[in-house]
Protein backbone atom coordinates (compact mmCIF):
# COMPACT_ATOMS: atom_id res chain seq x y z
CA UNK A 1 0.00 0.00 0.00
CA UNK A 2 1.19 3.11 -1.19
CA UNK A 3 1.92 5.74 2.15
CA UNK A 4 1.19 8.58 -0.30
CA UNK A 5 -2.70 7.85 -0.12
CA UNK A 6 -2.85 7.66 3.65
CA UNK A 7 -4.11 10.21 5.91
CA UNK A 8 -2.88 10.87 9.10
CA UNK A 9 -3.88 10.78 11.85
CA UNK A 10 -7.30 9.16 12.37
CA UNK A 11 -10.13 10.31 14.18
CA UNK A 12 -9.55 9.59 18.18
CA UNK A 13 -12.97 8.82 18.50
CA UNK A 14 -12.98 5.34 16.40
CA UNK A 15 -14.42 1.84 17.26
CA UNK A 16 -12.34 -0.97 18.30
CA UNK A 17 -13.33 -2.61 15.02
CA UNK A 18 -14.14 -1.22 11.61
CA UNK A 19 -16.14 -1.95 9.01
CA UNK A 20 -13.92 -2.58 5.82
CA UNK A 21 -15.90 0.02 3.75
CA UNK A 22 -15.84 2.33 6.61
CA UNK A 23 -11.90 2.03 7.10
CA UNK A 24 -11.59 2.39 3.14
CA UNK A 25 -13.37 5.64 3.07
CA UNK A 26 -11.16 7.04 6.22
CA UNK A 27 -8.16 5.86 4.23
CA UNK A 28 -9.47 7.33 0.78
CA UNK A 29 -9.03 3.67 -1.31
CA UNK A 30 -12.53 1.89 -2.69
CA UNK A 31 -13.98 -0.97 -0.79
CA UNK A 32 -12.89 -3.07 -3.56
CA UNK A 33 -9.05 -1.80 -2.65
CA UNK A 34 -9.62 -2.61 0.72
CA UNK A 35 -10.37 -5.96 0.31
CA UNK A 36 -8.10 -6.93 -1.50
CA UNK A 37 -5.27 -5.38 1.35
CA UNK A 38 -7.05 -7.45 3.88
CA UNK A 39 -6.57 -10.22 1.43
CA UNK A 40 -3.07 -9.69 1.13
CA UNK A 41 -2.83 -8.92 4.84
CA UNK A 42 -1.86 -4.73 4.14
CA UNK A 43 -4.56 -4.30 6.89
CA UNK A 44 -5.01 -4.79 10.20
CA UNK A 45 -7.93 -7.23 10.27
CA UNK A 46 -9.94 -9.99 12.25
CA UNK A 47 -13.24 -11.98 11.15
CA UNK A 48 -15.77 -11.90 13.74
CA UNK A 49 -19.17 -13.51 12.89
CA UNK A 50 -18.51 -14.37 9.33
CA UNK A 51 -17.56 -10.41 8.88
CA UNK A 52 -14.45 -8.85 8.65
CA UNK A 53 -13.11 -5.83 10.60
CA UNK A 54 -10.26 -3.81 10.12
CA UNK A 55 -8.46 -3.36 13.75
CA UNK A 56 -8.67 0.44 14.45
CA UNK A 57 -5.58 0.47 16.93
CA UNK A 58 -3.36 -1.59 14.89
CA UNK A 59 -4.27 0.89 11.52
CA UNK A 60 -3.77 3.72 13.89
CA UNK A 61 -0.09 2.37 14.51
CA UNK A 62 0.64 1.40 10.74
CA UNK A 63 -0.31 4.67 9.81
CA UNK A 64 1.68 6.51 12.58
CA UNK A 65 4.74 4.19 11.48
CA UNK A 66 4.94 5.16 8.27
Amino acid sequence: MSTATLPSPLPPDLPVFLEVPTAAKLLGISRSAAYRHVDAGDLPSKRLGGRVYVITHKLRAMLEAA
